[in-house]
């Protein structure tokens, strides 16, 4: 028989609620089963946060039974998580307090659903949160709005201990202290991990009390997963430093509540904690699962409550791991084996080691590996000073963070004229799981507008060597977006040869409707449209343009000569991107025949889901694409129409 995956109904919340009366063990039993629902949650949704939502649960259970005041009304006490991981902890929480319909704890991470970070579309999420670093200034504000409408309640702030090397982070700590803040409380969820590894291993924090108490916070300590701990600290806090802003450090265990995923049962040596994100395996579910229902089951029947109650959901859901590796991993590879023979090679990390590709050079090459934390700030900037001491820095963080939080230092990089290659993983709208907070969707306008820095995107593992040798053999700047999802089939056969910048090439050579695009994503769903479209003799040109901010209008005269309709398809927002690109190159130097002009990409802010239902939310499926590309060759444009056409449908209402 399959195994099942399996959850607690929230009939069992009920029974704890109203039938516990000691209240330590009201939370105990509480936070017990929103672990088991945060597994079935992430479960079914194929990935989340497991270890800081495990981490976390018991300060969450705590506030939430014990210490806010009518939290659920518009004047009452305010909590919410500034690193926003551990949002399936929260969301669990609240679904078994019934502020939340049941039924989304089928829907983590998917269309309408849940989204993988905090957004304020869903009930009881004050900010959106997951970039990190933003929390306590977003409480400032809060707490400056109700000074000013004379509203008088607390706000509690969840941050991490890796979080906390964000230097937003200690921006906000001298105004708070200066205003005497009184109202405002920080919880650090002190698990000692952060990403991949242990903070202490990356960027060591210190003595996180006597950093806030020197920024004039009052600062206190806490056992975290101890409930009479944490009122004792939370009491103290109220008795000791009521006009001031204060911190609570609650020493947790990322993964606590379940040996399987506690990072206490890591191994002598181990590295890398495995359960930050994703799905566990099916084998570490049953392990944990079990242990989970145990626990809790011991605590309902040590209160008199009887057994625990598990509601079936069937099988576990199917998941295909792929056979070929991803694009930051070919990425990584390829950079160590280039760095054994160009030692002006260094590589810095904002703590993604592994999800940037990075752990062969790490380990090969880890005199000139950098890691600098959570701080792309500060990374991008001493970037600057390694290439202003002859080296060639590569920069890797995710997209989403590092071509916005550090956009300034990238400028001023580039007024100096040295070499910088940024590597940008988990570019574009996929996954879709995390939510808007991670989907990197503007990266290629905020950087083309950079003195002298190229964006490029290569398509498959072949085009991922080509552009790497190019980013070694140029003289500029250079943005690499890599996309982390799979690389379709069709995508990964493509050719590839030395990249000529400026130029693509065709890819499936058809009639008069030419489809330009980049990436693994965009031309294996255009790929696909043309399959849909081929049955009723419709036969589009597609070209691979890996360059995302500059084209050659030679090449581009010569591609479009006898074209009718151009159509760009971007995995970006429609402004600001490739269309915009070619759009201005076919202005400035327009072929003898001029085509209509089309472009399609995001106009709305991207959707949480899965990956199938963000690209059709969107309009960048296959299906849609074939739709789109229909409707260009039978409408009654001229051929001097230059349009952007949306085909986004709207995000809510």
């Amino acid at each position: 028989m399959s195994m099942q995956l399996c959850r607690v109904d929230v009939a069992d919340f009920d029974r704890v609620l109203t039938q516990i009366n000691d209240p330590y063990e009201r939370c105990r039993a509480f936070s017990a089963l929103t672990r088991v629902n945060v597994l079935y949650m992430i479960m079914r949704a194929g990935s989340g946060h497991l270890g800081s939502s495990f981490s976390a649960a018991d300060i969450v259970s705590h506030l939430l039974l014990s210490e806010l005041d009518e939290p659920f009304t518009p004047d009452g006490d305010v909590y919410f998580s500034s690193k926003g991981h551990d949002a399936p902890g929260l969301y669990a929480a609240l679904i078994g307090l019934r502020r939340l319909p049941e039924d989304l704890l089928h829907r983590l991470r998917r269309l309408g659903g849940l989204p993988g970070h905090p957004d304020v579309h869903t009930p009881h999420m004050a900010f959106n949160t997951g970039s990190l670093g933003m929390g306590i200034s977003k409480a400032k504000g809060l707490i400056l709005a109700d000074r000013l409408l004379g509203r008088s309640r607390r706000v509690f702030v969840l941050t991490g201990d890796g979080e906390l090397q964000e230097g937003q982070n200690w921006e906000a700590l001298a105004s708070a202290a200066h205003r005497g803040m009184g109202e405002l409380t920080v919880i650090v969820d002190h698990n000692k991990l952060q990403s991949d590894t242990w903070v202490s291993e990356v960027n060591d924090l210190g003595d996180l009390e006597a950093k806030f108490s020197a920024f004039g916070w009052g600062a206190l300590r806490c056992d975290g997963h101890d409930f009479r701990d944490l009122e004792a600290a939370l009491r103290k806090r109220a008795e000791s430093f009521p006009g001031q802003p204060a911190v609570v450090i609650a020493d947790t265990v990322k993964g606590a509540g379940c040996a399987t995923f506690a990072a206490t049962s890591m191994r002598p040596g181990e590295w890398r904690y495995r359960f930050h994100s994703g799905a566990p395996s099916p084998e570490d579910y049953r392990t944990a699962h079990e242990e989970l229902i145990a626990e809790a089951d011991a605590v309902l029947r040590r209160n008199g409550l009887g057994p625990l109650r598990v509601v079936a959901e069937g099988p576990l859901p199917e998941r295909r791991a792929g056979d070929r590796p991803r694009l930051f991993q070919v990425y990584g590879e390829a950079l160590a084996g280039r760095a054994r023979t160009d030692r002006r090679i260094v590589a810095l990390d904002a703590d993604l080691v592994l999800d940037t590709g990075l752990i062969p050079f790490s380990r090969e090459h880890a005199d000139r590996f950098f890691e600098f934390g959570i701080a792309e700030q500060d990374m991008v900037s001493a970037a600057g000073g390694l290439a202003a001491g002859g080296l060639v820095p590569f920069v890797n963080s995710f997209s989403c963070f590092l071509h916005a939080r550090p956009n300034e230092q990238i400028y001023n990089n580039a007024t100096e004229g040295r070499k910088v290659i940024y590597v940008g993983a988990l570019a574009g709208l996929l996954p879709a799981g995390p939510g808007h907070s991670h989907q990197a969707v503007r990266d290629v306008a905020a950087l083309s507008a950079v003195p002298g820095l190229r964006v490029l995107q290569p398509a498959n593992a072949a085009e991922v060597e080509a552009a790497l040798d190019h980013c070694l053999a140029t003289d500029r700047s250079v943005y690499l977006r890599l996309e982390s999802v799979p690389v379709p089939d069709e995508v990964a056969a493509l050719p590839a040869g030395p990249l000529v910048p400026g130029r693509g090439r065709v890819v499936r050579q058809g009639g008069r409707v030419v489809v330009i695009g980049a990436g693994p994503t965009v031309l294996g769903q255009v790929l696909g449209a043309c399959e849909l479209l081929a049955p009723e003799g419709l036969d589009p040109t597609v070209v691979n343009l890996p360059w995302l901010n500059e084209v050659d209008p030679e090449w581009l005269t010569g591609l479009l000569r006898e074209a009718d309709h151009v159509i760009v398809v971007e995995n970006h927002y429609g402004r600001g991107g490739q269309a915009d690109t070619v759009a201005r190159a076919l202005l400035a130097a327009p072929p003898p025949h001029r085509p209509s002009f089309h472009g399609i990409g995001l106009t709305e802010i991207p959707r949480c889901g899965a990956d199938d239902e963000a690209l059709g939310a969107h309009g960048l499926d296959a299906a849609s694409l074939a739709a789109a590309i229909r409707d260009v060759t039978t409408s009654d444009l001229t051929i001097r129409d230059v349009t952007t056409r949306d085909l986004t449908i709207p995000t809510r209402d």
